[in-house]
This record gives structure tokens, sequence and C-alpha cells, in this order.
């Protein structure tokens, strides 16, 4: 019985050191969030890997714009964005990636983007380094 307990609390432990969609993980690395209460646009993250990870935005000049983790099999919507090219960021595990395509925001444009890496399809994503990543 003391066994079970024990191993209860371990589990409970464990899992409550891991964060939650939404959490701002690395707030005191970056500034502050950039919002666009006009703008009504929206870009949606859809996490499809067996890992949780951390998505960063940037507007065309690579600014940062906003950061989030997400859990892994979940989303998080990006609201109030401004309007711009994004560059959508992503930490991985220990790898760094940036998405090739740039997300363009509009007035009253609602995107979705769902993350997955598969090793085939390398084209979609390259890497950057940790500096790039947080950089602000």
């Amino acid at each position: 019985m003391r066994l079970v307990f024990t191993l209860f609390f371990i589990s409970l432990f464990v899992y409550s050191q891991r964060g939650k969609t939404g959490d701002k993980t690395f707030s005191n690395l970056f500034p502050k969030d950039l919002l666009n209460e006009v703008s009504n646009s929206s870009l949606k993250i859809i996490n499809e890997v067996d890992h949780d990870i951390i998505v960063l935005v940037r507007d065309q000049n690579k600014k940062y714009i906003r950061h989030v983790y997400i859990r892994n099999n979940g989303y998080f919507t990006f609201k109030d964005l401004p309007i711009t090219r994004l560059y959508v960021q992503f930490k991985s595990k220990d790898f760094y990636f940036e998405d090739k395509e740039r997300t363009v925001i509009n007035f009253g444009v609602k995107h979705t983007f769902s993350f997955f890496f598969d090793a085939s399809q390398t084209e979609n994503y390259f890497k950057i380094s940790k500096e790039e990543f947080f950089k602000p």
C-alpha cells in the first residue's frame, strides 16, 4: 500500500512540473506582448507532435510579438495580432525551428497552423539557433 501511495505522489509531482497550454514560459526573457485589439485577427496553433512545444510569433522585421507553451495534442489561439507578415518559430524538445512559410495577417483574418515534424518533410521548417529563438 505504501508503494502505491508513493508512486501516486511521484506521478502527481512529475505531472505538475509540466506547463499548461497558454503559459508564458519565458516571459522574463522577452519584452511585453504586442497586441492590436482593433485588428480582430487570430492565429490558431495546433500541436500535433507527441511532446510539448513553445511557439514564438515574430513580425515581418523578426521582432518579438508573443510566445506560448502548448501541450502535446493541444492548441492555442493568438488573438488581436498586429497586421503584418508573421514568422512562426518553435522550440521542440532541444531543437529550434522556424516555419519557411510566412503567414500574412490582415484585418479580421483567422488562420490555423498545425505544427508537426516529419523527418521526410524537412522542407517545411529549418533549424535556427537557440540565440536566434530567444532574441527580443
